[in-house]
């Protein structure tokens, strides 16, 4: 497998020239610490962790994976002493409360991280990344007892987390689950029933679990309005914070994947384990919405993740196999033939990889900036921040996450034969990646959201704020220098709005026309997204090419990749927008008892 190298320029180029940073946060109250030093030397040591630590351990834990037994489950070779390592460095805490044990600093570079280490090792990832959703789940929503008890160790890694939602008849449709909790005179709950599908739900990597559990009081209605949200920990913990007894709660199995191997995927048995209210009684699907929102972000950092290994690897192949001649001419006259990156079909792909991975990290760096704006701003601030991050959390996660699987595959397909063959490590991660595009909620979900309760559902507000962004950028950039990129930016925000109230009028005569419009209209809307976030990297670019200063390649690298985006990727749009118009009758229009085999 090609080796990993932490993409800390970039990362850098993000964080402090794209989105300046360091100018917002000394505007946001807490985050006056995150100056562009400290912020850069977070990216480096993240990154060496990531290379020397994670990385070596992505193969072997692929190969090896979890191994179940009556006593709990065992985690790949390493990966216990990895997340020793983590913890001893301090970075569960980089992003969490002050007050319980956190160092305080900007929820985005707690993101940073997850990407360094998730690139490295998407699977170890897992294990930490899923206690950030119950760390922001009980700092918004627990008591002050409970944050004392629990988010205290969550925040310094000594215990892990994760969310239980989904039981074997529900995915998606929590209105459907059944597990119980009844009340207890002690004024704890007895949680009954079985969840499945929890990533990191049973592992050897810390001394306690704590899962955040959906389940019904005895008196709760029907449907989404009677769930209700509780602290499960796998070992009770005693009132000085100290482990206890063993709760009623056991991993009956772990999941045989496609891949994430060296993550346990738990099916878990609820006997009466003790749990603790959070927040008020059948309000839990509203708290758990924090927990999911963060776990949507994580995930769409998935998508970023795997295109970049992959382009990493492809990049690395692609300069040293050689195949045949460039249709311009030998390249390499001395060798027997020329390295596959002069051929047109392979940068098609790596620029593909490249365009897809740069242009995500800055989009999705940017929604964490608002998760930042929206806790720590002031009201007005904080409530346009929501408003954008409502709109655009859905896009991130299916977007990138597709794409993300398209460059996994991209990745094979450059290596030809080898990419198919397990040594060389590219199939790991088209395996690996096929999940992202599934959990915390499908593409389609997040499709329905987006259409649904984003953008018909505010009467189009949420889009019209983000485009009005769009508008002011490409007003202020307007000129010469910028056109290729501002002008068909501003002619795809125009036609977005337009073919937005389009879908609206259909959807108002026959609501399957959103349902059937509604995946095409999320990637429509994200190819639209990531053009806008191309076009402010170029025009940073292209300041500081004309300044002389250094890193000139760098620079021209960006314009260059921003072309190729804005003339080979934004035109898929068009095809989008042609189905979305096409309308629901072909989807619809056949009956049942047509569908055959």
């Amino acid at each position: 497998m090609p080796e990993f190298r932490a993409p800390t320029r970039d990362i850098r180029f993000v964080i402090n020239e794209v989105l300046e940073s360091e100018k917002l946060y000394q505007t946001l109250p807490g985050c006056e610490d995150a100056s562009e030093d400290i912020i850069n030397a977070i990216v480096e040591e993240g990154g060496k962790f990531a290379e020397e630590v994670l990385a070596p351990l992505y193969q072997s834990g692929d190969e090896e994976g979890c191994t179940w037994s009556e006593d709990g489950v065992k985690t790949p070779t390493g990966f216990a002493d990895a997340y020793r390592q983590y913890v001893d460095n301090g970075w569960p805490a980089l992003s969490a409360d002050a007050e319980y044990g956190g160092q305080g600093l900007p929820n985005l570079l707690g993101i940073v991280m997850n990407e360094l280490a998730g690139t490295a090792n998407w699977s170890w990832l897992m294990y930490p990344g899923l206690s950030h959703g119950a760390i922001n789940t009980l700092e918004e929503h627990g008591d002050e007892h409970q944050k004392q008890l629990y988010l205290t160790k969550l925040i310094s890694g000594e215990w892990t987390g994760t969310m239980c939602l989904t039981e074997s008849h529900c995915g998606s449709d929590l209105g459907l689950l059944r597990s119980k909790a009844e009340p207890q005179a002690d004024g704890s709950y007895a949680i009954t029933g079985t969840k499945i599908f929890i990533s990191a739900g049973e592992h050897d990597m810390a001394e306690n679990i704590v899962h955040i559990v959906l389940a019904r009081l005895p008196d709760a209605p029907e449907g989404t309005k009677g769930i209700s949200l509780f602290i499960v920990p796998k070992f009770n913990v005693n009132e000085d914070g100290s482990v206890g007894e063993r709760n009623a709660v056991h991993c009956a199995s772990i999941e045989e994947k496609m891949g994430i191997h060296g993550n346990a995927t738990a099916v878990l048995n609820f006997d009466g384990a003790k749990g603790f209210l959070i927040g008020p009684p059948n309000r839990g699907l509203n708290c758990m919405f924090t927990f999911m929102n963060v776990a949507r972000i994580g995930t769409a950092i998935q998508g970023l993740a795997h295109t970049e290994r992959s382009f990493q690897g492809a990049l690395a192949y692609a300069k040293e196999r050689l195949a045949m001649r460039a249709l311009t001419g030998p390249k390499n006259p001395d060798g027997p033939a020329d390295p596959i990156i002069v051929h047109p079909d392979v940068r098609r792909m790596l620029l593909t990889q490249k365009a897809i991975a740069e242009g995500s990290r800055a989009f999705l760096y940017y929604l964490a900036q608002l998760g930042d704006v929206v806790d720590r701003g002031d009201e007005e601030a904080s409530s346009k921040a929501n408003d954008l991050m409502a709109l655009l959390t859905p896009v991130g996660k299916a977007f990138v996450t597709e794409l993300g699987f398209e460059c996994a595959n991209h990745g094979v397909q450059v290596y030809g034969g080898h990419g198919f063959i397990a040594e060389w490590g590219m199939e790991q991660i088209v395996r690996d990646s096929r999940i992202s595009t599934l959990y915390e909620g499908t593409t389609g979900i997040q499709a329905l959201d987006l259409i649904g309760r984003k953008v018909l559902g505010s009467g189009g507000k949420l889009l019209l704020e983000f485009t009005a962004i769009i508008e002011a950028f490409c007003e202020e950039n307007a000129g010469d220098d910028l056109a290729e990129f501002t002008e068909p930016l501003k002619a795809a925000k125009d036609e977005w709005t337009e073919l937005s109230m389009k879908i609206g009028e259909a959807a108002m005569a026959n609501p399957d026309e959103a349902g059937a419009a509604a995946v095409d209209y999320l990637m429509y809307s994200g190819y639209v997204t990531l053009a806008y976030f191309w076009a402010r990297m170029a025009a940073v670019a292209k300041r500081k090419i004309a300044d002389g200063g250094e890193d000139a390649s760098f620079y021209e690298s960006k314009v260059l990749t921003a072309r190729f985006y804005f003339q080979r990727l934004l035109p898929r749009k068009e095809s989008l927008r042609a189905t979305i118009l096409s309308g629901s009758d072909n989807l619809m229009a056949m009956p049942e008892e047509l569908f055959q085999v």
